[in-house]
């Protein structure tokens, strides 16, 4: 993305938030709008995806914040219809004196006088180091190119997105981007999380005078899967299981992501809602391997044959004395 991108699109507005909005407004407002025009809610709607798009480019820039110093600087300086020249400023257009006062908070000093910034090497920042401090130059490092500017200048950051289905961001995947017309291939790592940025080191443009280029920052989405959630590196189940092999323990087959199955011992007694944990068979890293974590629900049935419930009659007769609720009523009285 150039400057002249940044120029142009209102991140803010995008999103919905004002410019003085903190990170948790952002991130908000970002989860409500890519929920709502996710590809996956609006099949085959063309101006919904594109919609996605802008929310995920405002998004990548926002949340950055580095990238979005940067951005309202560059909205700063064109705001207004502000225009460069090497005069005093006169017939109404702004010269660098003025414009850059009114960035930095350099309004007319007592008697009319203005801040004034050198060029020169004399007694303090040139306009070079003005600007290279501004957009990530450090002193004696990033220039900016072009007339009356010399030395290497770094290429621009650019922001993408993508949509991975819930496997390939366990397992790790391939994918390829357009930047400036030319692919590149990049490989994501297993594990990933909704909304998680990767940083691609000098995959962005290319930079000028030698320079080195910009990095490709990919914001990365997830769709969700229908049994299995991520938790760190571990994988997440929910498995139904009957009273009677709640109550008098049992060994069931639970499904694993790669379409095999494990068995899993139940307990006798166990309640429902209790988590099992499957060691490595979660989420593969690098770093690490996670778990598969079970958690068993009871499954009450909807109908029940005459023998049936007889048989749960007869139960509830031989256990008429348990209070199940005793300790719910103590700790309400505490």
């Amino acid at each position: 993305m150039t400057g002249q991108d940044w120029m142009e699109k209102d991140f803010y507005a995008a999103l919905g938030v004002p410019k003085d909005a903190d990170d948790a407004a952002i991130k908000k407002a970002y989860r409500k709008l890519a929920r709502q025009y996710h590809p996956d809610q609006n099949p085959g709607d063309a101006a919904a995806e594109a919609r996605f798009k802008e929310i995920g480019e405002a998004y990548a820039v926002l949340s950055d914040a580095k990238q979005r110093e940067q951005y309202d600087a560059i909205r700063a300086m064109a705001g207004g219809g502000a225009r460069f020249s090497a005069g005093p400023g006169g017939g109404g257009a702004a010269g660098f004196e003025d414009l850059f006062g009114g960035m930095f908070g350099g309004a007319g000093a007592p008697g009319g006088g203005r801040v004034r910034y050198s060029s020169g090497a004399q007694g303090g920042a040139g306009f070079e180091d003005i600007l290279g401090s501004m957009f990530g130059g450090a002193a004696g490092g990033q220039r900016f190119g072009g007339a009356g500017f010399g030395g290497p200048q770094t290429g621009a950051d650019v922001s993408a997105t993508t949509t991975l289905p819930f496997r390939q961001a366990v397992e790790g995947s391939t994918v390829t981007f357009t930047v400036d017309g030319r692919p590149v291939t990049t490989r994501i790592p297993p594990g990933v999380r909704e909304g998680q940025k990767i940083r691609l080191r000098g995959k962005g443009r290319p930079g000028a005078g030698g320079g080195p280029a910009g990095d490709l920052v990919v914001t990365v989405h997830v769709t969700p899967h229908p049994v299995f959630s991520v938790d760190g590196t571990n994988l997440r189940v929910t498995v139904p299981v009957t009273f009677a092999e709640a109550a008098l323990g049992a060994t069931i087959e639970v499904p694993t992501l790669d379409g095999a199955t494990v068995r899993v011992k139940v307990p006798a007694g166990t309640p429902s809602g209790r988590t099992l944990r499957v060691k490595g068979r979660g989420v593969r890293t690098a770093q690490a391997t996670g778990d598969l974590l079970v958690t068993v629900q009871v499954v009450v049935p909807q109908k029940l044959s005459k023998a049936a419930r007889e048989a749960v009659e007869s139960f509830a007769a031989e256990t008429d004395g348990q209070d199940v609720r005793a300790d719910l009523a103590r700790q309400a009285a505490e």
